[in-house]
């Protein structure tokens, strides 16, 4: 692992990227220390993991119940970036200690201070979210008119972070590439846990209920063994072995169409008369 000195965003920001605030949470969330793909299947399974990772995170119960419950949607957040904020250190720390025998921390030291910061970042977004929804009701017309108005920004904001969260998970590719999908299994697995001993079904029926609660883990831990074992057979990048001992890594070169073969003619071909 290299060290960089480009910015969190390198400049991609502007005054006017604010009123967007997608465009924040693209600059902010996956900021250019992150490593590029290696090739597009990795990227198309890390698309797919992201979706399922997604309805794990933020619940699919309220669309099936009653319609879009937004309240719920804050709450599962929360609970989510609670989990995300003991379960990533606590894996990575397990990490560390199998890679031990491999390297040393102190070489993974920069891309692991990122991935905290990035961590802890996306933590405090969601609760500021859930907080000024929660005291907006709390004030009179127009204090509660503006915190609802800063309320959304950073909803629209969190919820694009997430997006690109879960591909990514916190940058954790910078410190070794088959991290984001070992969380990511980690992280949906424990999420369905809760409901998976106490055998609550949120009032689906038993078929609804296991497909809800086991769909989106099984999916996760599917994509991300596919995506580890391509990254195993193709770079030879194993999840077992410390960064520092693994090949180069460099993204695929772009394919580039055909070169149309160049046609010289046919050498005996009568040639045209310059006296005619």
């Amino acid at each position: 692992m290299t060290r960089t000195h480009r910015s969190w965003t390198d400049g991609t920001l502007t005054a006017r990227s604010f009123l967007k605030p997608h465009q924040v949470a693209r600059a902010v969330f996956h900021p250019t220390w992150i490593p590029h793909s290696l090739d597009p299947t990795v990227d198309q399974l890390k698309r797919i993991r992201v979706i399922a990772g997604a309805v794990a995170a933020l619940g699919v119960y309220s669309f099936v119940q009653g319609g879009f419950a937004f309240e719920e949607m804050l709450d599962n957040a929360a609970t989510a970036s609670a989990v995300l904020f003991f379960l990533t250190p606590v894996t990575v720390g397990v990490m560390l200690f199998v890679w031990r025998r491999g390297g040393t921390v102190r070489q993974l030291k920069v891309p692991l201070l990122n991935s905290l910061k990035l961590l802890l970042v996306f933590i405090g977004s969601v609760f500021t979210t859930v907080m000024l929804f929660s005291v907006g009701a709390t004030f009179g017309m127009l204090p509660q008119l503006l915190l609802g108005l800063a309320g959304l920004w950073m909803a629209v904001f969190v919820m694009a972070g997430a997006f690109r969260l879960t591909g990514n998970f916190f940058g954790t590719a910078a410190v070794h590439r088959c991290l984001p999908p070992l969380l990511a299994t980690v992280t949906t697995w424990l999420m369905a846990l809760p409901d998976l001993i106490t055998g609550d079904l949120h009032g689906l029926s038993l078929t609804l209920g296991i497909v809800f609660i086991l769909g989106a883990p099984v999916t996760v831990t599917a994509i991300s063994l596919l995506e580890t074992r391509r990254l195993k057979h193709r770079y030879g990048i194993r999840l077992t072995a410390h960064p520092a001992t693994l090949p180069p890594q460099f993204p695929a070169p772009p394919p580039y169409p055909p070169a149309t073969p160049y046609h010289r003619g046919n050498p005996y071909a009568p040639r045209p008369n310059p006296y005619a």
